[in-house]
């Protein structure tokens, strides 16, 4: 198999649906360079922290960004980026700012005392273990207006897929195909 190959299963699983969007929540923390791979890239981003954000911060913070199925930034993050933990991918017929909106509620948590924690849920080894634990109502909520999450499994060749419908949480793993290393 070769990457072309793998790029194929990607592009079914991501755009295979006509009519939505794909995103992704990408770590700031995990992609160096990540604010100027969007401007070379021309890739529409937004962070998910409010307001002018010192240097550091804006660095290692959260960014939701478009991603058009024939853009260079997208066949970068599916080739290189996959398998690094660098964020998720999430599908919906929403805009930018609705995403934003709806990312932004997941950003921080509260312990049983009362005390904010920053809820890495953008990380795919929290979001992969964190869906199959909520109830109804909370996979509600977490999904909202995304029709489906993607993500890296345990493994760099296995891709989960979550959706939620009248059946509960559903989720579908798809083994892909191994790269060639020459």
């Amino acid at each position: 198999m070769n990457n072309d190959q793998r790029l194929d299963v990607f592009h079914q699983v991501l755009y295979g649906k006509k009519g939505n969007q794909v995103y992704a929540v990408l770590d700031g923390a995990s992609i160096p360079n990540l604010q100027q791979l969007f401007i070379e890239h021309k890739v529409d981003n937004i962070c998910l922290y409010r307001g002018e954000l010192e240097p550091d911060l804006a660095e290692m913070a959260p960014y939701l960004a478009h991603l058009p199925p024939e853009s260079s930034f997208t066949r970068l993050l599916l080739q290189k980026g996959w398998g690094t933990h660098l964020g998720i991918f999430a599908i919906s017929n929403g805009d930018l700012r609705t995403l934003r909106m709806h990312f932004r509620k997941f950003l921080m948590v509260w312990d049983s005392e009362g005390k904010p924690l920053y809820f890495r849920y953008y990380d795919p080894r929290v979001l992969r273990i964190y869906l199959p634990t909520c109830n109804a109502d909370e996979l509600q909520t977490v999904f909202g207006p995304v029709e489906a999450y993607v993500l890296e499994g345990e493994t760099p060749n296995k891709l989960l897929r979550f959706t939620f419908g009248a059946d509960g949480l559903g989720k579908h793993e798809i083994t892909l195909p191994e790269i060639n290393v020459v």
